[in-house]
C-alpha cells in the first residue's frame, strides 16, 4: 500500500491555520457573579461584565463567542469576535440548551428562516453557508454534514432528532471529501492517514474519498480493546497497572460517596482486587460491555483536569473519551454492576475511576 502522506488536513487541504493568536482573554465576573466579562493575560480589561452569567459559557475568549445580553423584554443572543464584529444575531447554534463553543476557530450558527446549520470562521466570515440539516464541530478540519433528512419532534416538543438523510464529510471549505460518512462507532480524526488503498490495520476504519484515495482513522473503541487485552491483561504486574493509572484515582467509597486519592497509595491498596476484577474480562463467563462516556465536569473540575475541557468547559471526548468497562453480576433477585474507568490522555490510557458493588475498595 503507498501511503500518500500523513498530516492533518488543515495543511493539505490549505485551511485557516487555527490557534496563530496565543493571546486568550479570560473571562471574570461583576461583584454578584450575574454577568461576564473579558480580561487580557496581562489584566487588562477588555470588555466590561455585561453578557449573562449561564449562557455566555466561554471561559476563555480565543476568536468567537456566543454571547447573551439582557434587553428588556428579550435577551440579544449574537455571536462575536475579538474585533468586536457581531454577526450571527438570534442565529446562534444551539444543542442541549447551550450555544456552540469554537472549534479550530470555527463556530456553527442556524438560520431560524429554513433551520439549515452553516458555519463561521474566526472573523465571523460565512465560510460554510447555511444549506446542511446540521453540521458536527471542526475536528482536524474535518466536519460531519448531514443534508436531506427530516426533523422529527419528539412528544412534548422540547426535543427532535433527525431521520433519514445522508451523512457527508466536508472541509471548512465546504468541499465535499467524502460523499457517504456513516459512523459506527467513534473515530479519532486526528489520526488521519491518506492513502491509494485501505489502511490494513485492524484498528482502523476505512473511507473512500470521492477522487479515489482511501482516508483512514483510528476507531476508539478498538484501539482500546487492543490496548486492553495486549498491553495491559497480558502483563497486569502492579508497576504496569500504575504506569496504566491516572496521577489520581476517583472512587465510590460509602458511605462518603466519591472521593480521590493519589494513585500510588491507592494501587497499594487496592491492587489485588483490581487485579482480580480486570483478570475477569479474559474469562467467557464475565457479564461485560465498554462504553463510551464523558469526562464529568462536575467530578474532574479542578485545575489537574482542565486541558480535558475546551473553552466552554465541556469535555474534549472527541480526543479524550473515557471507556468505561462495566462488569454485570446477575442473579435472581439483583443486578450489581461495578464500573472501572479509563481516560485516554496524550500519554495513553489511564485508569481514572473505579466503582466496585461486588467487593470493596480499602
Amino acid at each position: 500500500m503507498k501511503i500518500l502522506t500523513l498530516t492533518f488536513l488543515l495543511t493539505l487541504f490549505k485551511l485557516s491555520i487555527f490557534g496563530q493568536n496565543n493571546d486568550a482573554w479570560t473571562a471574570f465576573w461583576n461583584k454578584d457573579t450575574t454577568l461576564i466579562g473579558y480580561k487580557d493575560k496581562n489584566g487588562v480589561v477588555k470588555i466590561e461584565p455585561k453578557f449573562q452569567t449561564g449562557f455566555t459559557l466561554a471561559s476563555k475568549f480565543d476568536n468567537i463567542i456566543a454571547v447573551a445580553e439582557e434587553a428588556n423584554p428579550i435577551w440579544k443572543l449574537y455571536y462575536l469576535t475579538k474585533s468586536g464584529k457581531i454577526v450571527g444575531r438570534d442565529s446562534l447554534h444551539i444543542f442541549d440548551n447551550g450555544p456552540d463553543c469554537e472549534s479550530e476557530g470555527f463556530i456553527r450558527f442556524r438560520d431560524k428562516k429554513t433551520d439549515r446549520a452553516g458555519m463561521f470562521n474566526r472573523n465571523g466570515d460565512i465560510v460554510i453557508p447555511a444549506e446542511y440539516n446540521d453540521l458536527t464541530r471542526v475536528r482536524n478540519g474535518l466536519i460531519i454534514a448531514l443534508k436531506g433528512a427530516t426533523k422529527q419532534i419528539w412528544e412534548g416538543g422540547e426535543h427532535f432528532s433527525w431521520v433519514g438523510g445522508k451523512e457527508i464529510l466536508i472541509d471548512t471549505a465546504n468541499n465535499t471529501l467524502i460523499d457517504s460518512f456513516k459512523l459506527s462507532g467513534s473515530i479519532n480524526f486526528f489520526t488521519l492517514i491518506i492513502s491509494t488503498q485501505p489502511d490494513p490495520d485492524t484498528i482502523r476504519r476505512n473511507f473512500k474519498t470521492i477522487n479515489g484515495t482511501y482516508f483512514s482513522f483510528v476507531n476508539f473503541d478498538k484501539e482500546f480493546r487492543v490496548w486492553l487485552k495486549t498491553s495491559l491483561l497480558n502483563n497486569l504486574t502492579k508497576e504496569n497497572l500504575l504506569n496504566a493509572t491516572y496521577k489520581e484515582v476517583t472512587f465510590w467509597k460509602e458511605p462518603i460517596g466519591w472521593k480521590s486519592e493519589i494513585k500510588n497509595s491507592f494501587i497499594d491498596r487496592n491492587y489485588e482486587l483490581i487485579k482480580t476484577k480486570l483478570l475477569q474480562l479474559s474469562s467467557k463467563d464475565c457479564d461485560y460491555d465498554i462504553f463510551d462516556e464523558s469526562l464529568n465536569s462536575y467530578i474532574y473540575g479542578s485545575e489537574e483536569y482542565k486541558n480535558f475541557f475546551n473553552n466552554c468547559g465541556e469535555p474534549k471526548d472527541w480526543l479524550y473519551p473515557v471507556k468505561d468497562i462495566i462488569i454485570s453480576y446477575r442473579n435472581e433477585k439483583s443486578l450489581l454492576q461495578d464500573h472501572i474507568e479509563f481516560l485516554r490522555t496524550d500519554n495513553g490510557y489511564k485508569l481514572i475511576s473505579l466503582t466496585i458493588r461486588k467487593g470493596e475498595i480499602k
